[in-house]
């Protein structure tokens, strides 16, 4: 049995300031995705954007990344606390963001600067998707330090014993599965794949039914969250989220195929 240290969630203090691991974990993804990016466009002999562009289009994104993630925490996750305080939403230091809002969050934001540059909006996302699961990963790894998401209780020869979980219980370390998973591995499929040069919106797909697939199976071995339990069939909040994201991308996918 192995037990979480109970890291201090604060890196630094820069004064009256606190900086949080969390918080450099969104530094430590932006920062690779702005690496990476440039990596390929220099790379491209006819990249679909200039790094100029590119700059200008991760400041969309992550915009879109901290107001999506926390519009969609505070309505999928918190909606009655809103509906009773909505300034609630503005709360960001209490913490609380949603993977699937920060996609949409994404989504929207990447629509909006390929209808301002006049661009394919698809050929964009094609570009970032392979760029986000590493980004994904730092942030898991932002929740194990935090010592927050913990899995449900097991008795694996690697469960953790995470204290802020109220029990002595091991429990999956599920945050380290998902930055397995969601981070090097789907990195890693969409990396390689994307160098195949797919047809138009194949990636984005990709992405979506890959990282779907997995964040289905791992949510079986995460706590679900406390206030709303198991839903429907016995599937979790993530998981009703991930049926979405597959059809979608599934979607995409055939209307490649079907475009060839």
């Amino acid at each position: 049995m192995l037990y979480h240290p109970e890291f201090d969630p604060i890196a630094v203090h820069l004064g009256p300031i606190a900086v949080r691991w969390y918080g450099l974990m969104y530094l430590v993804g932006f920062a690779t995705g702005l690496i990476l990016g440039r990596a390929r466009i220099r790379a491209n002999q006819n990249p679909p954007i200039s790094i100029r562009e590119f700059d200008d289009l991760l400041f969309y994104i992550i915009l879109g990344v901290i107001v999506g993630g926390r519009l969609g925490y505070a309505l999928i996750y918190d909606l009655v606390g809103v509906l009773h305080s909505p300034i609630s939403i503005l709360y960001v230091w209490k913490g609380g963001m949603s993977f699937h809002g920060g996609l949409i969050g994404v989504c929207v934001a990447v629509a909006l600067y390929a209808r301002f540059k006049q661009k394919n909006w698809l050929v964009l996302t094609d570009f970032v998707a392979p760029l986000a699961p590493l980004g994904l990963a730092a942030g898991r790894i932002g929740n194990f330090i935090n010592g927050e998401l913990w899995g449900r209780a097991t008795d694996v020869p690697w469960a953790i014993v995470f204290p802020q979980s109220g029990t002595l219980s091991g429990r999956h370390p599920s945050q380290l599965y998902e930055f397995f998973l969601e981070g090097i591995v789907l990195f890693t499929i969409l990396w390689f794949f994307s160098r195949t040069k797919p047809p138009i919106g194949v990636t984005s797909g990709l992405f979506l039914v890959v990282y779907a697939l997995f964040r289905f199976v791992v949510e079986f071995m995460r706590e679900p969250d406390a206030h709303l339990g198991l839903l429907s069939f016995g599937f979790s909040m993530g998981q009703w989220l991930c049926f979405p994201m597959l059809l979608l991308g599934a979607f995409l996918m055939c209307r490649a195929g079907q475009k060839q």
